[in-house]
């Protein structure tokens, strides 16, 4: 990561956490969201005004990551994000998510595991950070959550940072799984919940015990599909695609390398 410049400072202003890019690209694209979306947002009682928070939610689109930092940013939050390091070395767009205090992060790596160091400075300083625990978009055909990854419980579970669980349902309808076509209209509802804190005290001081992570991970995305439960009106599937014992790649766009 040495090619990148990143920074760590505390968080400051309003929305907490904000810097001048921040402000100047949520004043372009907050308008353009409210143009062609229209917003179903509850739980902003549930988002804490201060200090370190995780912040985990399901992904089913490319456009997730903008409408999340929308609702969070207009309820107090300015957040960061670990991202995938090849969006970092896209011209002017990376140079965009430095400016803003987000990290670039190796997935599927060796140095992956710099990810936990740097979020745990993060959450150190004072900031939220924004996790989508599944890593990638979900696989399942029916947009539901998927098994996740344990590195959000870890997280959680080392630094002692409450998670909130938050669902969100519409991105995939105006940007498509796995696709960058954009349906702007008819105008879609996006539609975000987020809940309150996830009770993590059965594992605490057990961020080395793998069981214990599996199963803290599994609670997580239990209260964040319950409240995409109550969004859809239905129950998940009773069984969970699990994404490693699937014959799909772990990463990446799957249906363009069928294509």
């Amino acid at each position: 990561m040495a090619e990148f410049k990143l920074t760590f400072e505390p968080p400051r202003g309003y929305p907490l956490g904000t810097n001048l890019t921040y402000k100047v690209f949520a004043a372009i694209l907050i308008p353009i969201f409210n143009l062609f979306m229209s917003r179903d947002w509850k739980g902003a009682q549930n988002i804490p005004a201060q200090g370190r928070v995780i912040v985990a939610s399901n992904h089913m689109s490319y456009l997730d990551v903008l409408v999340f930092t929308h609702f969070l940013f207009r309820n107090g939050r300015a957040p960061r994000y670990l991202g995938k390091v090849g969006v970092f070395r896209v011209p002017v767009v990376g140079k965009i998510l430095l400016a803003s205090g987000q990290i670039p992060v190796e997935r599927e790596t060796i140095d992956a595991k710099n990810a936990v160091d740097h979020a745990k400075i993060l959450l150190e300083s004072g900031h939220m950070l924004g996790v989508y625990p599944e890593g990638t978009l979900t696989r399942d055909g029916q947009m539901w959550p998927m098994i996740a990854k344990t590195g959000c419980a870890r997280l959680a579970l080392e630094t002692d940072t409450p998670v909130i669980p938050i669902a969100q349902w519409g991105s995939q309808l105006v940007v498509p799984n796995y696709t960058k076509r954009v349906k702007l209209f008819p105008r879609k509802t996006i539609i975000i919940r987020a809940g309150k804190p996830v009770d993590l005290s059965p594992w605490k001081g057990k961020h080395e015990d793998p069981q214990a992570l599996i199963e803290a991970t599994a609670k997580i995305m239990r209260e964040i599909t319950v409240l995409l439960e109550d969004i859809r009106g239905e129950k998940r599937p009773e069984v969970i695609f699990d994404p490693h014992t699937s014959d799909l790649p772990r990463i990446g766009n799957f249906k363009k390398k069928r294509a």
